[in-house]
């Protein structure tokens, strides 16, 4: 540390002229009995105007001024400590822009940060207009690594999506690729949930479509582990009802309600079946051959392996406990050969 004097900087302040607590004055000298240390004690402020950018946000709301140094300093990084600091002048917001767009490294207009090429860029190595954050291509990417246009998030390839890690139109969550899905790991179109595969599903882990509730083979059914096509309310549980009606399990009548099978233990450890048709893998997983076949990989940071869940089933039964079996089989009406034919397992 050297006792150096007029060291100019500039800092930035919250709307109202404080810093850390304490109000500031411009045209005012302020001085501390302390010796500086950055980011413990003393006045801060930064040697380069874009540096002040790495601490605050780049708020118009906000005060930046020229100030100088005129006591002891501590530097360290891009950021300076002193315990005696005078606040020269206001700058504005106009020359602010100019002066974080000139040097090295800056092109374009109003950016903020280092390596932008476009305009209005606030973080660092953004192509295009009106990004946030870092390394977006595009324009008005908010996140990081985006891809496209409008994304919120990181990782996202397309336009419009929210989340992370997202191929495709107007996803919603993390990991999604297709368009227009609501949820996590969809892959089809227009989703809601999780794990579906196929279009316009409703719930989670359904295969085929038009599907609403859990785990169902076929299209158009409602309710769960129905296989077949059509397997639907009206069918199930009736029209125009005032009273919780019972379900049919197997195909036979039962006294138990949607209700009561939803609460119940069975339908809890049929929930835990691993059946995702799909896993994100991270580019660092990828072998080279998937790596060739999914380029976009680069911009998302991985992509979306369809996984094989024959046996996730089977998987499931091997690892029950002869209680939790039991359970599955005091469901009622079961049936084991129709329980098979569902599921592959032989109970």
């Amino acid at each position: 540390m050297e006792d150096i004097k007029g060291i100019k900087g500039y800092k930035v302040f919250n709307p109202d002229w404080t810093c850390r607590n304490f109000k500031y004055e411009v045209g005012n000298t302020y001085e501390e009995d302390v010796s500086p240390s950055v980011c413990d004690r003393g006045f801060h402020f930064c040697k380069l105007p874009e540096n002040c950018f790495n601490y605050y946000s780049f708020n118009f709301n906000n005060k930046v001024a020229e100030v100088v140094a005129l006591g002891k300093v501590s530097e360290e990084g891009d950021k300076c400590a002193t315990n005696k600091i005078k606040i020269i002048r206001e700058i504005s917001w106009q020359e602010v822009l100019t002066l974080v767009n000139t040097g090295k490294a800056c092109t374009g207009h109003s950016n903020s940060g280092h390596w932008n090429s476009g305009d209005f860029n606030s973080g660092n190595r953004n192509s295009g207009n009106r990004n946030s954050g870092d390394w977006n291509s595009g324009g008005r990417n908010s996140g990081q690594c985006n891809s496209g246009g409008r994304n919120s998030g990181h990782c996202n390839s397309g336009h419009r999506n929210s989340g992370h890690r997202n191929s495709g139109d107007w996803n919603s969550s993390d990991w999604n690729s297709g368009h227009r899905n609501s949820g996590g790991r969809n892959s089809g179109h227009c989703n809601s949930g999780d794990w579906n595969s196929g279009d316009f599903n409703s719930g989670n882990r359904n295969s085929g479509d038009f599907n609403s509730g859990n785990r169902n083979s076929g299209n158009r059914n409602s309710g769960d582990w129905n296989s077949g096509d059509w397997n639907k309310a009206s069918q199930v549980m009736g029209c125009f009802n005032t009273q919780n009606q019972k379900l049919k399990f197997f195909d036979k009548e039962t006294d138990m309600t949607f209700e009561e099978w939803r609460s119940s233990t069975a339908f809890r450890l049929l929930n835990s079946i691993d059946s995702k048709p799909t896993n994100w893998i991270r580019s660092d997983e990828m072998t080279d051959e998937e790596k060739d076949e999914y380029p976009e990989h680069k911009t998302t940071g991985g992509y979306l392996k369809t996984r094989d869940n024959t046996d996730c089933c089977i998987e499931w039964w091997d690892g029950l406990s002869d209680d939790d079996r039991n359970i599955i089989k005091s469901i009622p009406n079961f049936d084991a050969e129709k329980f098979y034919y569902i599921t592959g397992i032989k109970a």
